[in-house]
């Protein structure tokens, strides 16, 4: 079960890393608490486990919400290259026959998305492909160290792929990293996915997000 404490931090860090509060505004328990229905406790803890994660810092009004900068997004996908790359080669190694055929309907599914040009859906199908890779390296410690990451991309992502040029390149990425991974080539589902990694980032900082 998932205490409520729990569940009002997931529904905060979605909100936040998604814009539904802006950097620079300032939440506080008390409306938190009206909009959320619930008691001041789990807000108050939800917003030390947010601050830990260095997305909203205290003031003496409130929470002021940080969110991702520039610097941020280059220093998440940096280290998502250094160890995404692995998880995709241990997947590769690892993976059964139910796993892999997961990772094929998640690209059939992205597939339908793009072909609709459905940004929201596309980010989904997007975040289940390497949520998926990271349950596949059977590592723990990477799948707890890399979900996180990627989470906290979950606005900019969506950004990405609102260019059906960079959807449709994905697209073709996710479905050459699944070929590697069902062939069980570790070496190229490495590269692979380094490379896809690499052409994210430069998708998301060459047009000129910011926080």
């Amino acid at each position: 079960m998932i205490s409520i404490a729990d569940q009002v931090f997931e529904e905060l860090e979605h909100d936040i890393l998604s814009g539904v509060y802006e950097r620079g505004e300032t939440l506080t328990e008390i409306k938190l608490s009206e909009k959320l229905g619930v008691s001041r406790t789990p807000i108050r803890e939800a917003l030390r486990r947010l601050e830990q994660e260095h997305i909203i810092e205290p003031t003496s009004k409130g929470a002021r919400v940080i969110g991702i900068s520039r610097e941020d997004i280059a220093d998440i996908c940096e280290i998502r290259l250094r160890l995404e790359g692995l998880a995709a080669r241990w997947a590769a190694e690892r993976a059964d026959t139910a796993g892999i055929n997961e990772l094929k309907e998640t690209v059939e599914l992205q597939e339908f998305y793009t072909l609709k040009q459905d940004p929201e859906s596309i980010k989904n199908a997007d975040s289940h492909f390497h949520q998926t890779i990271y349950a596949l390296c059977g590592s723990h410690s990477m799948q707890d160290t890399l979900e996180p990451l990627h989470r906290k991309l979950l606005k900019y992502r969506r950004v990405s792929v609102s260019a059906q040029s960079r959807a449709q390149k994905s697209l073709e990425e996710h479905r050459a990293i699944y070929q590697a991974i069902a062939a069980h080539d570790g070496e190229t589902a490495e590269r692979l996915t380094i490379e896809h990694v690499q052409n994210a980032r430069d998708s998301i900082l060459q047009r000129g997000i910011t926080p």
